[in-house]
């Protein structure tokens, strides 16, 4: 397949463009201050948060397939950075840079080899419910992450439960000041996106405060505010680290990898799925490698595509990543012009900011809609929303994905499986397995809708000799409708061999039919075929009927107009 450069970055037309171009500044103003904040995390200097925000983006919007992500510094790689990485350097030395920075280019291996291998599927086992869920988490996480900063409090621990711990332990030391401007914030923005949805508020509020701030001086009354920012370009070059180091830095490349992997994926699908577009999956990951790359040489520490700026810019509205050139356009201005300004930004304005983009990822009417279909996907989506609040980004979306794949595993376990039974009028209708029902006297018409496998073998043949045991007459055929059956593996290939053998043991003759060729390529391969006879096997449910009749079962008195009136269309 060939690469097709910023494919991603062109708008639908002239007002997408314009469109784009002021929703790439509302985001610059909002993410700007919200990026230095994550050096702070990451334990490196304040300047190469605005790195990760000046070529990453340019490079995922010339190979990725997303017209939403917004790769950039994200929370949960920068943590991962600072846990791993703290006790091989000093926070914010050059050394430290220089791990970081290597992290970045494994990161950036890994990811290239996850698209060569073309791993991008593993984003198919994200259901919506589970994107729903995904998105709910981190706007909890998100919210509560900033509420330390909007209330004057220092907040430790990073951990959500931990941090509501702390807030709720020094409620009586919150600064009324920074309450007072976190609330206006707020508030203002919440009123306007009802309002006036279109204008770039944030962006007024970030130029507002800016210029207050200096003016008033707000850090004399003791508002926290971002602090100085160095301007100048990165310098470019390969990390340098020992081949020891080298070594003992793969395990946090790796731990970056499955967050970049799950967290993208999660992400990318999510906001595709909001607009209708089709998500090249493994486009991504050449843009994720691409991005850390370039993130690598130039300084800065592992780029994530990141939920929370995704949102502000959709909320801001991005469609396309046009909007990210222009964010990374600005962030080249400010990084050469404007980081003086900078220094004077209150942390809470930044953190109220971030905090209106976390309430609007709290989908209540996703999971409204969730609720009212499904109460047991709605149990999923809030435990993973549970999960990625209390535990972690990482974590909770490997649990999501490891209770999708058990819902499915559970759904093949218990397929839907049916008998044709004569209703009211004597027309054969499909109806619940339930000991005591029959398709005619004679004759039992059953269907498994799953493909059978070690797991729920048993089941079908439990079902079937049920079926048996318990008919008002005695059976002389059964006639299993494997239309749902695609494969069987070996195991179930045994337990179909014994339950048909035990079948004609008691001399009722069984029957396979609409028999699909993959299905048949099976039998053949397993011996069922040589086992049971070619005579016995049909590509259709009215072949399989037929050959019933020859049986004999019909002796017992069954509808005569039952192959035209009760069983389903063939497929």
């Amino acid at each position: 397949m060939g690469i097709t450069l910023f494919a991603a970055a062109r708008p639908d037309g002239g007002r997408s463009f314009s469109r784009d171009a002021i929703a790439g500044a509302t985001l610059a103003s909002m993410n700007i201050p919200q990026v230095l904040g994550y050096t702070r995390i990451a334990g490196t200097p304040v300047v190469t948060g605005l790195y990760t925000v000046l070529l990453p983006p340019l490079a995922f919007a010339a190979f990725g397939s997303s017209r939403h992500l917004v790769t950039a510094a994200d929370s949960a790689t920068a943590a991962i950075l600072s846990g791993s990485l703290s006790h091989m350097a000093d926070l914010g030395s050059a050394k430290y840079v220089a791990l970081a920075s290597m992290v970045a280019l494994q990161t950036a291996a890994l990811l290239l080899l996850a698209r060569i291998f073309r791993l991008g599927f593993l984003a198919d086992f994200l259901s919506r419910t589970v994107l729903v869920g995904f998105l709910t988490g981190v706007g909890v996480q998100v919210g509560v992450a900033m509420l330390g900063d909007m209330l004057g409090l220092t907040v430790t621990a990073r951990a959500t439960l931990r941090q509501m711990v702390e807030i709720t332990r020094d409620l009586g030391s919150i600064h009324p000041s920074v309450l007072l401007l976190s609330a206006t914030v707020t508030g203002l923005i919440l009123v306007a996106r009802w309002l006036i949805p279109k204008w770039p508020v944030p962006l007024v509020v970030v130029v507002g405060t800016i210029s207050a701030s200096a003016e008033f001086g707000f850090g004399a009354h003791g508002i926290p505010l971002i602090g100085p920012v160095p301007s100048g370009l990165p310098s470019f070059g390969i990390p340098d680290v020992t081949w020891r180091e080298l070594l003992n830095l793969l395990p946090v490349a790796g731990s970056c990898f499955v967050m970049i992997l799950a967290q993208s994926a999660a992400t990318a699908r999510a906001f595709a799925s909001r607009y209708g577009e089709r998500l090249e999956e493994n486009a991504d990951l050449l843009g994720l490698s691409a991005a850390n790359a370039v993130a690598a040489v130039s300084g800065t520490f592992v780029v994530n595509g990141s939920p929370t700026q995704t949102a502000m810019a959709d909320a801001a509205g991005a469609r396309s990543q046009f909007a990210q050139l222009i964010f990374a356009g600005i962030v080249l201005l400010v990084l050469l012009f404007l980081t003086g300004p900078l220094q004077y930004l209150p942390r809470c304005v930044l953190a109220s900011i971030v905090f209106t983009i976390a309430i609007g990822m709290i989908d209540i009417r996703g999971l409204r809609d969730i609720g009212r279909e499904s109460a047991g996907e709605l149990r999923l989506a809030l435990l993973t929303a549970a999960a990625v609040a209390g535990i972690g980004v990482e974590q909770g979306i490997l649990i999501a994905i490891g209770l999708s794949l058990l819902r499915h595993v559970n759904h093949s376990y218990r397929p839907h499986s049916e008998v044709l039974a004569p209703d009211a009028a004597g027309r054969w209708e499909p109806s619940p397995v339930k000991p005591g029902t029959e398709t005619a006297a004679g004759l039992i018409v059953y269907r498994f809708g799953a493909d059978l496998f070690f797991a729920n073998a048993d089941r079908f043949a439990d079902e079937v000799r049920a079926l048996v045991d318990h008919a008002p007459h005695r059976v002389r055929c059964v006639v299993i409708d494997a239309s749902a059956i695609t494969d069987i593996d070996y195991s179930a290939s045994r337990t179909l061999r014994s339950l048909l053998a035990d079948l004609e043991r008691r001399d009722i003759t069984p029957i396979l039919a609409r028999v699909n060729q993959f299905l048949r390529a099976d039998l053949d391969r397993h011996g069922v075929t040589a086992s049971l006879g070619e005579s016995q096997i049909f590509t259709t449910l009215h072949e399989g009927i037929a050959a019933a009749e020859r049986v004999g079962f019909q002796e017992a008195g069954h509808p005569r107009d039952a192959e035209s009136a009760g069983p389903p269309a063939e497929q």
